[in-house]
């Protein structure tokens, strides 16, 4: 293939990512231009530190896809808070600091010693979390020096308070060494210790792009009534509305016939994903839980 040939595929594929981004993020301009702006701060040589706060299925999830997307030439980094491991001291840390084991000994040995025992790594009484914030500041600083660093850690709001504690201390201390800490949180958890670092509301869409989400993924005619109570329902929550319409056939949803309520809707959509999950083969469950 000829230079021309791999500039138009190069070109294709940028489309087709901005068209997929387009659907996936409908009704969050805003929030996508904020995080495209990080990230050319950070490309910079500054240092950003942002906090996604909403209800479950709001979208925060895919807003973080989208800064990495965004974010080719940077390291990534990732952490996912996990329900179970919440009274666990620093398993969070330890997803951030797994692949940059190789880089401890470049850290101050008090700074050093205190990470190597909060991860388990050598024996001893229990680590001052001052020296391990300071040593988590010092490692995405020194991590950054190749290349800029982004950190998105995902349902913080079931990480360990020793881990939340370590990278908001760093967060709120990184200045200028080109690493982006963002952070989803889903209300109306809270995690306390992210309180002052810079926020994102990530509330319901706008009626008329909610509207225009069931279009695009209902083929069928909707019947104005039925259409109306479900955007109602939803209060505009990304994944509520995806998932509302499958609990009626298309002649409901054409006809204006029993569609479902969305009350308790944050139990509901945890029904989806359990039920989904239970569908799975068990080899692929046990996965999952050992994930």
């Amino acid at each position: 293939m000829d230079g021309c040939g791999r500039a138009h595929v190069a070109g294709a594929r940028r489309r087709l990512t901005e068209w997929r981004w387009e659907f996936v993020l409908r009704g969050r301009r805003g929030e996508c231009a904020e995080i495209d702006g990080l990230l050319e701060a950070v490309r910079s040589g500054e240092s950003r530190a942002l906090v996604l706060r909403g209800e479950a299925g709001a979208g925060k999830t895919a807003l973080l896809e989208y800064l990495v997307d965004r974010a080719p030439g940077f390291r990534i980094v990732r952490i996912t808070g996990v329900q179970s491991e919440m009274e666990l001291a620093f398993a969070g840390l330890h997803q951030l600091c797994a692949p940059m084991a190789d880089r401890f000994q470049r850290l101050p040995a008090p700074q050093r010693d205190a990470l190597r025992a909060a991860l388990g790594l050598s024996a001893g009484r229990a680590p001052d979390r001052f020296l391990v914030g300071l040593a988590i500041l010092g490692l995405l600083a020194d991590a950054a020096r190749e290349q800029p660093l982004a950190c998105v850690v995902d349902d913080a709001q079931w990480l360990d308070r020793a881990s939340v504690q370590a990278l908001a201390f760093a967060a709120r201390r990184l200045l200028a060494e080109s690493v982006a800490i963002a952070f989803a949180v889903r209300e109306p958890d809270e995690a306390h210790e992210l309180t002052g670092l810079p926020e994102m509301a990530v509330g319901g869409l706008p009626d008329a792009e909610a509207r225009a989400l069931l279009r695009s993924v209902v083929s069928g005619p909707w019947d104005p009534r039925v259409l109306d109570r479900v955007v109602a329902e939803a209060r505009g929550n990304p994944l509520a509305l995806l998932e509302l319409p499958k609990e009626s056939t298309p002649a409901e949803l054409a006809g204006g016939f029993g569609v479902p309520s969305a009350a308790g809707l944050a139990g509901r959509i945890q029904e989806v994903y359990e039920r989904r999950v239970a569908g799975l083969p068990p080899a692929t469950r046990r996965l999952l839980l050992a994930a």
